[in-house]
């Protein structure tokens, strides 16, 4: 009679070839579902060309966002109080840090200031611009396009006084021109474009020419 032991050595090998099957199929279940598609908007680059040579220099912090649009996923709305996301689509980072490079490279693009940077960064600025992320999304109201909403609210911030001198809300909406997610797309890059032309002029207007050291 075939001892338990015996038996059991001699039914180990297709106990763990039988595992080791089971753990591969498991491994590649990730495997089987679509990376997301990502996506990236694109800086402002025209601006008025009246705007004043800025003498001073800026930071900019990363935007404040709520936490449903603290997220790489790209935001849709369905009605006021519902908060979704496109499916298998990703911004290439979360929301308020691509908006905070693209502020910083809209500034850059327009060739008035001195020096400009994020917040992180060791740089003695004169201001700091505090912005918040309020209205990031695709909203769709009963139509198959979207209309996409951005609002931006700031600070404008004396340093290193840390004295507010300026606000600003600076919204614009953009319909699609088509219920395709590269249409959406587009449509946050125009509405987002808008924003930051609006943000940046404003600020180089609203800050005072900085006196030269006697």
């Amino acid at each position: 009679m075939m001892t338990r032991c015996k038996w059991m050595r001699r039914r180990m090998p297709a106990v763990m070839g039988a595992l080791a099957v089971a753990l591969a199929g498991c491994a590649a279940l990730p495997g089987n579902q679509p990376l997301p598609r990502l996506f990236v908007l694109t800086p402002k680059s025209t601006f008025a060309s009246d705007l004043p040579k800025a003498n001073w220099q800026l930071t900019v912090s990363k935007p404040l966002a709520e936490a449903g649009l603290n997220t790489a996923r790209i935001a849709l709305r369905h009605s006021p109080v519902t908060l979704q996301y496109f499916a298998r689509a990703n911004w290439v980072d979360t929301a308020p840090i691509m908006v905070q490079t693209l502020i910083v490279e809209s500034f850059e693009n327009s060739g008035k200031i001195v020096a400009i940077g994020r917040q992180s960064v060791s740089l003695r600025a004169d201001y700091s611009l505090i912005p918040e992320l309020r209205e990031f999304q695709a909203e769709y109201d009963g139509a198959s396009t979207p209309v996409v909403r951005v609002r931006i609210n700031a600070k404008l911030v004396k340093m290193p006084q840390r004295e507010i001198i300026a606000t600003i809300t600076a919204e614009n909406k953009v319909a699609a021109a088509n219920s395709d997610l590269e249409s959406v797309v587009l449509a946050f890059d125009t509405a987002l474009g808008k924003t930051l032309k609006r943000l940046v002029e404003w600020t180089l207007r609203t800050v005072p020419p900085k006196k030269p050291r006697r």
